[in-house]
């Protein structure tokens, strides 16, 4: 198994990084370079120049990007290039001071093009964790800033299997029994599914069509790639316009700076109506607005409790990993070819945005409802029932 992106030889290879994280940036590079790649072209993005446009900045000003942004991203997936992104908080709280609502304003480094790119299957890609300093002190505050780095080290060799004998071979393994379950699920076409727990009392429609989609990505010209290491969940595209309900979240959210903390979400017709939490529910309700998809669901995702995120007990602050720790739902941007149906493509939903957040845990029951009314058991202390 060749896990993550897969780079292929003669391949351009473009790495999405942040200041803070330039060591395992090089490091990524040069096995780019070893597996063959052409050229590598990395971007780094600074948080510190973000906190300083929305501070400073025209408020009216805070969702412009500039063109060449997204043009970058068309032309990867023009010239089938492989990309590369890494994940984790370098400065947490830089924008606790600030507006959550003019936060959540700008979007960057996140561009809607990325979500053309992945629709299109493209480029073949992935998406890692990069612990920092600033990251670790987030996740163990408790311990000094030497050994909280250790620590979350320690957590993500663990969580991304590299502590085993053989990473890539457990990988497979995890990855093949998660294709295994999204295959049945598949095969049942529920026509939707019940979210039921504390706080939460939420029912989410799929499309005739829908397919659950786990782990394992191919491109249009045969790829084959991980987008997420580690990956825990299996995922399928919901119908944006039957959600009804109240979802209440299990774990913090991080966007872009800001931590959702005890977010709440009333759903009315496939729309997110009410958008509260105990902190930071501004920067979630701006993104919210961004357009008409923005409060339509995107994807809903099942996770069980076998994987190796959720039994550590951790919240990261970072979505790649705490969305593999507990089943979750996205705001925003659908996965077309999670559809088997043209019909249903063309309803799935549409939007420059794309946000996780975590509804699942133990005490969250996940039931199947069949298009006769029948209820049939899915995840039931986060086990697998089907």
């Amino acid at each position: 198994m060749s896990a993550g992106a897969n780079v292929q030889p003669g391949q351009i290879v473009a790495v999405g990084s942040e200041t803070g994280k330039e060591d395992l940036t090089r490091e990524i590079a040069a096995a780019a370079y070893r597996a063959g790649a052409k050229f590598v072209d990395v971007a780094y993005f600074d948080p510190w120049v973000k906190r300083a446009r929305v501070a400073n900045a025209a408020p009216e000003s805070l969702d412009f990007v500039p063109s060449w942004y997204g043009d970058r991203v068309l032309a990867l997936g023009d010239q089938r290039c492989a990309r590369i992104g890494l994940t984790g908080n370098v400065a947490p709280g830089l924008m606790a001071d600030l507006d959550p609502t003019l936060v959540g304003r700008d979007m960057l480094p996140s561009v809607k093009e990325s979500g053309e790119v992945v629709g299109a299957r493209t480029t073949n890609w992935t998406v890692a964790p990069a612990p920092t300093q600033g990251w670790a002190t987030l996740v163990h505050p408790d311990l000094d800033p030497g050994a909280a780095l250790d620590k979350l080290w320690g957590e993500i060799a663990h969580v991304c299997r590299l502590d085993s004998d053989d990473p890539a071979a457990t990988l497979g393994e995890r990855f093949d029994f998660l294709l295994s379950v999204a295959a049945r699920l598949t095969e049942r076409r529920f026509d939707a599914l019940h979210f039921e727990g504390p706080g939460t009392d939420f029912t989410l429609g799929l499309m005739p069509s829908s397919r659950w989609v786990a782990a394992r990505f191919e491109t249009v010209d045969g790829i084959v790639h991980f987008p997420n290491i580690p990956s825990e969940e299996i995922f399928t595209t919901p119908d944006p316009q039957r959600a009804d309900g109240v979802v209440r979240s299990t774990k913090p959210l991080d966007l872009s700076g800001t931590v959702v903390r005890g977010l709440e979400v009333r759903f009315e017709g496939g729309r997110a109506v009410d958008i509260n939490a105990d902190e930071g529910a501004g920067a979630l309700r701006s993104r919210a607005e961004v357009d008409e998809g923005a409060a339509r669901l995107g994807e809903v995702a099942l996770v069980d409790r076998a994987g190796r995120i959720g039994p550590l007990g951790t919240i990261f602050y970072d979505t790649l990993l705490d969305e593999n720790a507990a089943s979750h739902v996205a705001l925003g941007r659908a996965y077309p070819f999670a559809c088997d149906d043209e019909a249903d493509v063309e309803r799935s939903n549409v939007s420059a945005i794309h946000i996780d957040f975590m509804i699942g845990s133990e005490e969250v029951d996940v039931t199947g409802v069949t298009t006769e009314g029948d209820r049939v058991p899915i995840l039931r202390g986060g086990d697998w029932q089907i």
